[in-house]
């Protein structure tokens, strides 16, 4: 059971990581500022084999309404993906992936509303960045130069997500020698470093949560492995950019009442110091976040 003493000893163990700034800037046209506000991504799946079936828009029309809903909702921005991540989802081609990302991209763009890309093919990424994409959900483990610089030239953002493995629908098992943060951090830094190298100075650190690792099926070993990654978040921050995660569903644990999943997480996640919320559930995180912002240490209430 997660108690005050385990956030405790987070805390003692790595008090120099606690009060680590990120760099701020803009995504399209609006500018987040992670150190004193989180932001919140919301979610459209292009592909039918995505499971959160809220998300799901089988054409256009309905992926243009969801669009603006997220926004009304709360969303700062909307990540749009063609492929699920599903280990037994069809691949899809980048052709077909642009014919179905590049129409939405327009309309976003007609509506000044910033859209991130999932993918982690290079000719997928040229084409939603040409049509209007603020940001890539990179979804790549390795090569990452070609995307860095392309991102760079069209001063677009890239979420670098942790993957080990060539991409995420080729991971196989999860491994950590000793500490996962530790082995987080050295693997973003080398990333960052490439990233910089080619201009790249727009970077999200995503650890990965939501990836379908084999020897994380046993839901309450995968769960406890989110639960202490959300809680030492804020370690990585020491890398000096914002820190994304996208918010997991516990099936298992939550069964008929999974829409709360996501919005539970999220406050684990917040206590982490998480900077870019990506979510399904735009307005129950928006909750949950304006509710944990209204807190005041006891000492500063009675000042």
């Amino acid at each position: 059971m997660l108690s005050l003493t385990d956030l405790t000893q987070f805390v003692h163990q790595f008090p120099e990581s606690i009060d680590s700034t990120v760099k701020e800037f803009s995504i399209g046209a609006r500018k987040l500022k992670f150190n004193s506000q989180p932001a919140i991504m919301g979610v459209i799946n292009l592909s039918a084999d995505s499971w959160y079936r809220e998300s799901v828009c089988l054409n256009l029309e309905m992926a243009v309404r969801r669009l603006e809903m997220l926004i009304t909702q709360g969303a700062d921005l909307v990540d749009i993906g063609a492929e699920s991540t599903l280990p037994h989802a069809a691949r899809v081609d980048a052709r077909k992936q642009q014919s179905l990302l590049v129409p939405l991209l327009k309309e976003a763009r007609k509506r000044r509303i910033p859209v991130s890309v999932e993918t982690y093919s290079t000719s997928v990424t040229r084409k939603t960045l040409e049509a209007g994409a603020a940001a890539i959900n990179l979804t790549r483990g390795a090569h990452n130069g070609d995307i860095f610089k392309m991102a760079a030239d069209h001063d677009a953002a890239v979420i670098l997500c942790y993957v080990q493995g060539q991409n995420v629908r080729e991971v196989d098992q999860l491994k950590f020698a000793g500490d996962p943060i530790t082995v987080m951090h050295d693997y973003f830094a080398r990333q960052i470093e490439i990233a910089e190298r080619r201009g790249l100075h727009k970077l999200f650190i995503d650890p990965g949560m939501g990836f379908y690792y084999r020897n994380l099926q046993d839901s309450a070993e995968r769960v406890r492995h989110q639960m202490q990654t959300f809680l030492q978040t804020y370690r990585l921050r020491e890398l000096g950019y914002p820190i994304c995660h996208a918010l997991p569903h516990a099936f298992e644990f939550f069964s008929e009442e999974v829409r709360c999943a996501e919005p539970f997480f999220a406050v684990l996640a917040a206590l982490g110091k998480t900077d870019l919320f990506r979510t399904h559930e735009v307005p129950r995180v928006r909750a949950v976040l304006n509710t944990l912002g209204c807190y005041r240490p006891p000492s500063v209430r009675q000042r």
